[in-house]
């Protein structure tokens, strides 16, 4: 647990609000967020050095009031789609503190972009630097570009979750970027401003991104001697979170800091793209208890909240922490159990085999660590609506997203 999150008189509180009060007042399944925390971890990423540029990744949660929370705090935005361009836009994120990455931009997104007037497009095949060449010069815009280069970079995470490998869909191989940074630099409506690459999320090591920033730098020196100079470096973001005290992870201004000596001494802006080591640990999933069940020597936590909610440990196996909201006479009085919503896959599971108080009808549970990747990848599978989401402030919250309703299903048809 964060300080944001905490046991007062065996209540489980975000900031001084118990979570019981929460959700009596706004129901669950419920996403909850600490206004404190998520404040505290930006500052954590801008406060090690001068000379570099925090760029939120929209993608690990995009609610606007987290959006303009992060925006008071000076963070720029990585936006991944027009959406997500036009979540950030609408929360007063500032065009020139905005990048878009993404391997299949739309025409119109495109537009959308150079039209706003964004920071930079990161450009990831030779085929959408031609099409984002072509509509600058259509609609008369100069398109400010990075190359995203795939490195062939490992990374000790999640196979979904690595992206730096030749395999993968992401970037362009160093060769092809080189070309096309000189084809840019003679194109009347491109303008070269960067160079970008991401390894993949949930990383838990330094020495890959230590391996990304040797690269970079020597591919940026090259270009630079052949006459093309560049503003920033951009080194993605990925940081991991600990999900459940197994993970040994880098404090955030180690990880800024061992990130930014060696571009800033180079010369280069820095910019990086935290996400979820900024709102994961800022938020939980608090679900409530509605049946029990033994069967086939098992012991199942039935609740409200289904993969549909909270699809990491469906889709990658992931682990959340789990704790009781009220505590019980006896703490050590645990019994081996599975945490299971109601979507009907056998894969609609929160946790497995994980020690447990006897829980009964009512009992409220909170899954930590899921501000990012929750709501944003949850769905209406099963016809099953999405939760509310509240932002705590102290001892006072605000919903800022309402639950859906059954009418909400028939949205667009």
């Amino acid at each position: 647990m964060t300080e944001s999150f905490r046991y007062q008189n065996e209540v489980l509180a975000c900031e001084n609000t118990d979570l019981v009060e929460i959700a009596a007042q706004a129901g669950t399944p419920l996403y909850v967020y600490s206004s404190a925390e998520l404040r505290q971890r930006a500052r954590a990423f801008r406060q090690p050095a001068e000379g570099m540029s925090v760029h939120y990744a929209v993608k690990a949660n995009g609610n606007p009031a987290i959006l303009r929370l992060l925006k008071e705090e000076g963070l720029g935005a990585d936006v991944t789609s027009g959406g997500e361009l036009y979540l950030a836009l609408a929360a007063g994120i500032e065009p020139h503190k905005i990048i878009y990455s993404g391997v299949g931009k739309r025409s119109d997104e495109i537009e959308m972009a150079l039209v706003a007037g964004i920071e930079s497009l990161h450009v990831e095949s030779e085929m959408e630097f031609e099409h984002i060449a072509a509509i600058a010069a259509g609609i008369k815009r100069v398109a400010r570009i990075a190359m995203r280069v795939n490195p062939d970079i490992g990374a000790e995470t999640h196979p979904y979750d690595s992206t730096g490998r030749l395999v993968h869909k992401f970037g362009v191989p160093r060769k092809t970027a080189v070309s096309l940074y000189h084809q840019a630099a003679q194109h009347p409506w491109l303008q070269p401003v960067g160079l970008a690459a991401h390894i993949g999320s949930q990383i838990t090591r330094l020495e890959p991104y230590r391996e990304l920033i040797a690269f970079l730098l020597a591919l940026a020196g090259d270009l630079a001697d052949q006459g093309i100079r560049l503003a920033y470096i951009d080194t993605g973001g990925g940081l991991g979170i600990d999900y459940g005290g197994q993970e040994c992870v880098p404090e955030i201004d180690e990880w800024v800091s061992d990130l930014a000596g060696p571009v800033l001494d180079a010369g280069y802006r820095l910019v990086i793209e935290p996400g979820r080591a900024i709102v994961g640990p800022a938020g939980l999933l608090l679900t409530r208890v509605l049946y029990t069940k033994s069967q086939g020597g098992k012991s199942f936590i039935i609740v409200d909240a289904g993969m549909n909610d909270l699809v990491r440990p469906a889709m990658y196996n992931a682990h959340h922490p789990i704790l009781p909201v009220c505590l019980n006479n006896d703490p050590e009085a645990l019994i081996i159990q599975d945490v299971v919503g109601p979507v009907c896959e056998t894969g609609d599971f929160l946790a497995r085999n994980r020690p447990l108080p006897t829980m009964t009808s009512g009992n409220l549970l909170a899954i930590m660590q899921a501000g990012a990747y929750g709501f944003a990848m949850g769905s209406n599978y099963n016809g099953r609506l999405r939760p509310a989401e509240v932002l705590v402030h102290g001892d006072r919250f605000k919903i800022i997203r309402r639950r859906q309703t059954n009418e909400h299903l028939l949205d667009g048809c």
